[in-house]
């Protein structure tokens, strides 16, 4: 197993009103899952745990898991023994997780070391109760595809345009409550469109650079235009109950916006 961090246990002194969860689902991640789980553990915001999820996985993903478990006590494993999908295994994670807020990371996916820190500062400031932050989208060969901007401020009516908030950007204070993950394609979507309409507005974090890297896999769902294309009108259409003409102008929109998320980076990281 090669990989895993080679630490001591460091004990973190609770503070209240600032423990963030990380919610991490996982299944056959042996790959990439070291790189995801140490950028959670280098953050400059100390206080939080890493609640993870083993799908059900056929590789060494739950070893991995299992020794980062016991090199650092923040890191809490559960195991799925068939597997659900990974909005069973999100929901399995958010039952468990303790913190006063919640942050999402997938397991091929990693965080800059400031992430949480600048996020929390940013609600903070704010007085807002959703952050969320720019991201880089990276091949599986380390090539930067783009850089993702989203907007300063969201309302629900902008986040029908597009899921303007990247997953592994996301966190939310839990006093708005946990919205379960439907088993539906896009179901990060539909979350934080439900997110965004019960807290009102949502921020992006005061930062001028990214401060997450999406691995865009060849196999990865959202490769596939046409699939997620009709998720995405199944979600105006059956959850968000719009009528044609304004699910037809909000798809318009949607797929503007995806080809505006590909747009080459600015700068390399």
């Amino acid at each position: 197993m090669t990989g895993v961090a080679k630490t001591t246990p460091t004990p973190v002194p609770a503070t209240s009103g600032d423990l963030v969860s990380v919610v991490m689902p996982v299944y056959n991640a042996a790959t990439w899952l070291p790189r995801a789980v140490e950028s959670v553990l280098a953050q400059s915001h100390r206080n939080l745990e890493l609640v993870a999820v083993d799908d059900g996985s056929h590789d060494d993903s739950l070893a991995i898991l299992q020794a980062f478990a016991r090199s650092d006590a923040r890191v809490r494993v559960q195991r799925q023994v068939q597997n659900g999908g990974v909005a069973a295994a999100r929901n399995a994670a958010l039952a468990a997780a303790r913190g006063d807020y919640i942050a999402f990371l997938d397991a091929d996916d990693w965080w800059h070391p400031a992430k949480l820190e600048r996020q929390l500062a940013s609600l903070r400031a704010s007085g807002e109760r959703i952050s969320y932050a720019a991201y880089w989208r990276v091949a599986e060969d380390g090539r930067v595809l783009s850089r993702v901007d989203p907007p300063a401020r969201l309302e629900h009516r902008d986040m029908l345009a597009s899921n303007f908030i990247g997953n592994l950007t996301g966190l939310y204070a839990r006093e708005l409550g946990d919205v379960p993950f439907r088993r539906i394609g896009h179901e990060d979507y539909a979350f934080w469109l439900e997110q965004v309409r019960r807290a009102g507005v949502a921020v992006r974090a005061d930062s001028a650079e990214p401060l997450a890297w999406y691995l865009v896999r060849e196999s990865s769902l959202s490769a596939n235009k046409l699939r997620a294309a009709r998720w995405q009108w199944t979600i105006y259409r059956q959850v968000e109950k719009l009528g044609l003409l304004r699910a037809s102008l909000c798809m318009l929109r949607y797929v503007w916006h995806a080809f505006a998320k590909r747009r080459r980076p600015r700068r390399s990281p």
